[in-house]
């Protein structure tokens, strides 16, 4: 049963209220009905199994059934940086690393990034990518939705970037193997991991990355493209710390 979040404000005494944007998917998509059970979670750690009381055009509500809280988070936290990529291949990756568990997305501009956001439709963009980022919540029965931030450069964020482990993705084979580089054991550790656009990352920029504590891993010989590159990265950091498998 995939799991719908709504705002924790629209819990009280028992009864949950839906409004849209998800109530237009439920009663026009799904077709939901007076009876049927759903499940939600509050994007704070709990979850809802419900069973649905009323349908109007205003609002569905439902009568909690039972209540269950998070388990306690084991695994690091991952920030995923990743240099904005041209066409769809950006929607992909948010998608992607949500369903795979990040805990957040930072849109990076960096020096050879193609499609670069327009001031004036940065918010309509942000919005847009954290929309995909509860659906792929949803449909991976998360939690939680990770928080897709405003596109910044990247240099802004290699100075401020957390994390008790930092890794830059690089195009060289030389560069320390992501599979066997020293990662942090448990919660509350971040790791940061950093992927760069369709042309890599400058090597002004992985010198500057450096600098700031980023390690340079790599992947091996073969040269992925960017948005397959960041779901392997994602995978492998998600596999070693325990999150997947």
């Amino acid at each position: 049963m995939p799991v719908f979040f709504i705002p924790a404000l629209h819990v009280r005494d028992g009864i949950i209220t839906i409004t849209d944007p998800l109530l237009g998917h439920l009663r026009k998509s799904l077709r939901v009905a007076a009876g049927e059970e759903l499940c939600v979670g509050d994007g704070a750690g709990r979850r809802y199994r419900l069973r649905i009381v009323t349908v109007t055009g205003r609002e569905i509500q439902g009568r909690v059934l039972d209540e269950r809280t998070a388990p306690t988070l084991r695994h690091p936290s991952v920030i995923l940086g990743q240099a904005v990529l041209k066409g769809d291949r950006m929607d992909w990756v948010i998608q992607k690393s949500t369903e795979l568990g990040v805990a957040a997305i930072v849109p990076l501009v960096s020096d050879r990034v193609i499609a670069r956001p327009r001031a004036e439709r940065v918010a309509v963009q942000q919005e847009r990518w954290q929309r995909i980022a509860l659906e792929a919540a949803q449909q991976a029965e998360r939690w939680d939705v990770p928080v897709v931030h405003a596109p910044e450069p990247a240099d802004t964020w290699f100075a401020g970037a957390e994390g008790h482990v930092k890794l830059m993705l690089v195009e060289r084979a030389e560069a320390q193997s992501l599979a066997a580089v020293a990662l942090p054991d448990g919660a509350p550790s971040v790791i940061s991991l950093c992927i760069g656009p369709e042309g890599g990352w400058t090597v002004g920029e992985q010198n500057a990355g450096r600098e700031l504590g980023f390690l340079p891993v790599a992947l091996g010989e073969r040269i992925l493209r960017a948005e397959t590159a960041a779901i392997a990265a994602v995978t492998i950091v998600q596999s070693r710390t325990g999150e997947l498998g």
